[in-house]
């Protein structure tokens, strides 16, 4: 006899990143007219605030998603636009002791409509204020009915009016009052690819029965996130051997390793290195042919290291050709956990293009690690604040800039944008740099620099902004110890708040991935 088949399983639960195509199906699934919410924006919702994503599962398919974030009341209870508030979609903006819960997103699988789903999530967030002590849930509610009475209805305020009234229906809305919701006003222009709510939204406010007047100590007392990064000042040294130059490079993981701590970055192009092997001067072309051989083995022979020191290691940077024929510079990133992610220099300098035909990466995006999401700026990109912005928005925390620079103004240069980035971003940098030279290869003939960590300028930082630097110009490995909580303090308390004062309503970055 057929064993009958296994009950369907609905279950919901925090996203995760492995939910990140589904979710981005989904969204794309539900709303055909609408932009979609890309991977990035998807990464930086959870990065900011876990606790506040949320997934419906059913059967093993992603069927509904819910995304929000912590804000104050007064950005709350004003005037806002969609991109404005939910920092261009990345939850940019969540405050850490914000007393109020922003919904910015609520979908669901139209073939699943039976399963009330959209009541799963708005109860799961019910759940989150009451567990949190927050004070409720605000958002802006579609009003998809005022396009098609916009003729008796000229002013959206006299359209909700009607609705709360009852003179009318509208599906969302009425949706939202039946799940205790209350509409306070409208938010004009709020999301322009609306266009059944004429670009417009319902300001609905839910006020949690169960909430307290608390006198909490804030994000200044928040439970201590420590994270110890070493980086390494690298000398340029001939070698005889593939396994020489790794044995100099696990030499200084093991000893990083040995100091516990969760990160160790190495400089831009410390692969060059491996040219001194050849028993002629090489052409660019020639070096990058050679340097590609060894590609393999050296992702091998360092992802091996990570595991085995349990250290989490920013590999520097290893130009190679990849499998279409363009010259990348690339740096590897090996987690502890095994696995291995990729971030290609996006600005290769313009000595880069002439001698190496080095092309620029397409992508740049957060790299997530046991220790939370990270970004990686190879040198030159450091220089374009664009990147690290969109890294932060995608929930990084700490930036690695691996450099090489000749003299000390190419140094300055890195070392003033990456201080730079750390104050407008609200986050940690930390640069690791070659010294030495070796004359019979190209870019390894001088180089300049002072590794160091920076920090943000504000009270719980180090006076100058900097947590550790080398001495110049001579090998050596800098370590730090960078409290994460600092950070919430700075962007919800801090004596400037880069982050959440950004002007969304003037001005915003458009990435041609979407971002």
């Amino acid at each position: 006899m057929k064993k009958p088949d296994k009950p369907a399983v609905l279950s919901i639960r925090n996203a995760k990143l492995s939910d990140l195509d589904a979710i981005s199906t989904l969204v794309a699934k539900v709303y055909k007219d609408m932009p979609a919410l890309t991977p990035g924006m998807l990464r930086g919702q959870i990065a900011a605030y876990p606790d506040g994503q949320f997934v419906v599962e059913y059967d093993g398919d992603i069927v509904g998603y819910a995304a929000g974030f912590r804000i104050d009341e007064k950005t709350a209870m004003s005037p806002h636009t969609w991109g404005q508030i939910t920092g261009g979609g990345y939850a940019a903006r969540h405050d850490p002791v914000g007393e109020w819960f922003y919904g910015m997103e609520v979908c669901v699988d139209p073939d699943r409509r039976r399963l009330r789903i959209g009541q799963r999530l708005y109860d799961a967030r019910r759940d989150l204020c009451e567990a949190e002590n927050l004070r409720g849930i605000v958002f802006g509610g579609r009003m998809p009915g005022l396009g098609r009475r916009k003729a008796a209805y000229p002013d959206p305020r006299e359209y909700l009016d009607a609705v709360t009234a009852r003179k009318l229906n509208d599906p969302v809305i009425g949706f939202h009052m039946r799940g205790g919701f209350e509409p306070i006003g409208v938010l004009e222009n709020y999301l322009s690819s609306d266009t059944a709510s004429m670009g417009h939204a319902a300001h609905m406010v839910w006020r949690n029965p169960y909430y307290t007047e608390t006198h909490g100590r804030g994000a200044a007392f928040a439970v201590k996130e420590t994270v110890r990064v070493a980086t390494v000042q690298l000398q340029a040294r001939k070698v005889a051997s593939f396994e020489e130059f790794i044995s100099n490079i696990e030499y200084f993981v093991d000893v990083t390793s040995d100091y516990r701590s969760d990160f160790v970055v190495f400089p831009e192009l410390f692969t060059l290195q491996l040219l001194s092997l050849e028993s002629k001067k090489l052409s660019p072309v020639e070096s990058i042919e050679a340097l590609t051989r060894y590609t393999p083995r050296f992702v091998e022979a360092m992802r091996k290291m990570a595991v085995e020191y349990n250290i989490n290691i920013i590999g520097g940077s290893h130009p190679t050709q990849t499998d279409d024929g363009d010259i990348q510079n690339v740096a590897y990133v090996f987690l502890r956990d095994g696995s291995v992610h990729e971030q290609e220099k996006i600005h290769p300098t313009p000595n880069e293009r002439h001698w190496w035909n080095i092309k620029g990466g397409d992508r740049v995006h957060a790299i997530p690690t046991d220790c939370g999401p990270i970004g990686v700026l190879i040198c030159y990109d450091s220089e374009f604040p664009e990147l690290a912005r969109r890294l932060v928005d995608e929930g990084a925390r700490l930036l690695f800039v691996p450099f090489c620079t000749d003299n000390r103004q190419g140094y300055l240069r890195v070392r003033y944008c990456s201080q730079a980035r750390a104050i407008e971003n609200q986050c940690y940098v930390i640069l690791s740099g070659n010294v030495g030279n070796l004359p019979n290869v190209e870019n390894m003939d001088i180089q300049y620099a002072q590794s160091c960590i920076l920090t943000p300028c504000d009270f719980p930082f180090a006076r100058d902004g900097v947590a550790a630097e080398a001495s110049e110009n001579v090998e050596t490995v800098t370590v730090a110890d960078l409290d994460l909580s600092d950070l919430a303090w700075a962007k919800s308390q801090g004596t400037v708040r880069n982050l959440r004062d950004r002007r969304f309503d003037l001005y915003k970055t458009v990435w041609a991935d979407g971002g």
